[in-house]
């Protein structure tokens, strides 16, 4: 298949690349927005290339570019990974995600709804759901989101829901939650708290570290996507991508430090606004249509990203 995967120099577009590229045409499309370190960027883009995947720059939010890239390259299914994420820098600007997340999702859908494209997977976010009624949050829990970055995910499912159900394209969007393992973004909490254990300094907790979160390993999330190409019975449809499980921020810096044999003390400062107290997925749709069942616990996910780190210690700059 010829497959085009946004944001495939990121964390989830690049570990999708690696997968995708062993028996497709892959190609990786990034503008290498410099959102955090573009050398991290650089290298992923040179770990998707050695497996054969082809890489362009460009930009979700550029119609014309977009649509030029598909036809030229036949494309038939896109994973849409390219996004301005972070809950906390949307609220600093709340321009820039609706820019990129909801114009840049419309032009890929209108863009494959011309070209032809077979189906468009939507990376999606947990923080769609916001404020908790109640949990775990299953796909009909209301979506509430608190953070314009929510709000912004929140819009992009719907218009994949519309070009679904009004023009026949087919869409499937993946709330994502919580994503972490190699090669993840260097501003997220798991590596700024690796780094600060090893460094002998206080990792520095938002509000009282017992608000809770579901952590979902990579190679968990690549193989939601990768089910996707098997089965049809997900069209149209929101799917929960997570662990199933949700632990306490302290429970997961406990973990860390027992597997740096640290005994560090941590710091704990007020709570940033916007940041969801607790998530938790149910997971009982996503097994229904497309067989995903997550393989790894959080204790060996953070086993697998320290080995990682150690033996790369300069990837992140």
């Amino acid at each position: 298949m010829k497959i085009l995967i946004t944001g495939g120099a990121g964390f989830i577009g690049s570990h999708l690349a690696e997968k995708l590229s062993k028996k497709n045409e892959v190609i990786v499309l990034d503008n290498l927005d410099p959102y955090y370190d573009v050398r991290i960027k650089e290298k992923n883009i040179k770990i998707v290339e050695s497996k054969g995947a082809k890489f362009v720059i460009g930009d979700v939010t550029n119609y014309d570019f977009i649509e030029r890239t598909i036809k030229e390259n036949n494309i038939e299914i896109i994973f849409h990974e390219a996004a301005r994420p972070g809950v906390r820098y949307s609220i600093k600007d709340p321009f820039l995600p609706n820019k990129v997340n909801v114009i840049g999702t419309l032009n890929i859908l209108k863009a494959s709804l011309d070209s032809d494209v077979k189906k468009v997977i939507n990376a999606s976010s947990s923080s769609v759901y916001g404020k908790v009624d109640y949990l775990p949050f299953d796909e009909k829990h209301p979506t509430q989101p608190i953070s314009p970055y929510g709000v912004s995910k929140l819009a992009t499912e719907h218009y994949c829901r519309v070009f679904y159900e009004v023009y026949g394209l087919k869409t499937i969007s993946l709330r994502y939650f919580t994503v972490y393992g190699p090669r993840m973004r260097p501003d997220l909490a798991i590596p700024i708290f690796a780094k600060s254990i090893l460094d002998n300094i206080s990792p520095i907790i938002f509000g009282d570290g017992e608000q809770t979160r579901d952590f979902t390993y990579i190679d968990d999330i690549v193989d939601a996507n990768l089910k996707l190409l098997k089965t049809n019975r997900a069209d149209g449809e929101i799917l929960n991508i997570g662990s199933g499980r949700r632990v306490t921020i302290n429970y997961m810096i406990d973990t860390l430090k027992n597997l740096l044999n640290s005994d560090i003390k941590l710091k704990y400062v007020d709570p940033i606004k916007g940041d969801a107290r607790d998530t938790l997925a149910n997971i009982d749709k996503a097994k229904k249509l497309i067989g995903y069942t997550p393989k790894t616990s959080l204790e060996e996910g953070l086993r697998k990203f320290l080995e990682w780190y150690k033996r790369n210690p300069g990837f992140y700059g």
